[in-house]
């Protein structure tokens, strides 16, 4: 591997995390009413899910037709991952309202850090790597970074918002590198989205490097897989 001068990380769902996560909230409300699903439905909706939010087209028609209502966002959201969960469209039109409601009530989640997080970052820091946060928020994201104490570890943040481009789009990848002052084959991309941060950073030429450390993509191709950032040394050997 050739001399890595920059590691970039994505935000949400790599670095921070919420305790329970909205799948677990999501998936009580169907249990309390007696929706049957099976193990490998839940895996098809859970990466469904990650598509979805890899700025997929259907995200872009939804937020573009539910621009000026957030509240029928979420029931739209809801209705199409009751279909990825194996539910027939017109039951899932039916309880897409409930579960959104069940959503807003029940989901109060604590965000919380890798707990190897700060130890890795400092290791890094200390080997002379330009650290990056590069993710697909809208709006910067410093506030997060300083409530999680981990503002100081990191040499820039870069939000797709503010560039116009969002992963797995190339643009926001190449603009992060001109930030880190790195050539993309100096620099690793760590995200738990394999379709906005693998496929993306892979096709602007990054080393990507996927976390994934419940097993969702067990056979993703093109990419490092690593199930805790302790396995981090190994990538840079």
């Amino acid at each position: 591997m050739k001399t890595i001068k920059a590691i970039l990380f994505d935000l949400d769902g790599t670095l921070r995390h919420h305790l329970p996560n909205s799948g677990e909230v999501f998936l009580q409300y169907l249990d309390s009413v007696n929706i049957r699903y099976s193990t490998e439905d839940k895996l098809r909706a859970e990466r469904w899910e990650h598509f979805y939010f890899a700025n997929s087209s259907q995200i872009q028609e939804d937020n573009q037709f539910f621009k000026d209502d957030v509240n029928a966002f979420w029931v739209n959201f809801s209705r199409r991952k009751l279909i990825a969960l194996n539910i027939a469209e017109a039951q899932a039109a039916e309880l897409a309202p409930q579960v959104s409601q069940y959503m807003r009530e029940f989901y109060q989640p604590q965000v919380i850090v890798p707990e190897e997080i700060p130890s890795v970052l400092t290791q890094l820091k200390a080997a002379g790597y330009t650290l990056g946060v590069v993710s697909n928020r809208e709006e910067p994201f410093q506030k997060e970074l300083d409530e999680m104490n981990l503002m100081p570890y990191f040499d820039f943040l870069l939000a797709a918002g503010e560039v116009g481009s969002f992963k797995p789009d190339t643009k926001i990848f190449h603009h992060a590198l001109q930030l880190a002052n790195a050539h993309a084959s100096e620099a690793i991309y760590i995200g738990d989205n394999y379709f906005a941060d693998v496929v993306g950073s892979n096709k602007a030429g990054l080393i990507p490097v996927l976390y994934d450390p419940t097993g969702l993509f067990p056979n993703a191709p093109d990419c490092h897989i690593i199930q805790s950032f302790n396995q981090l040394n190994e990538v840079l050997k």
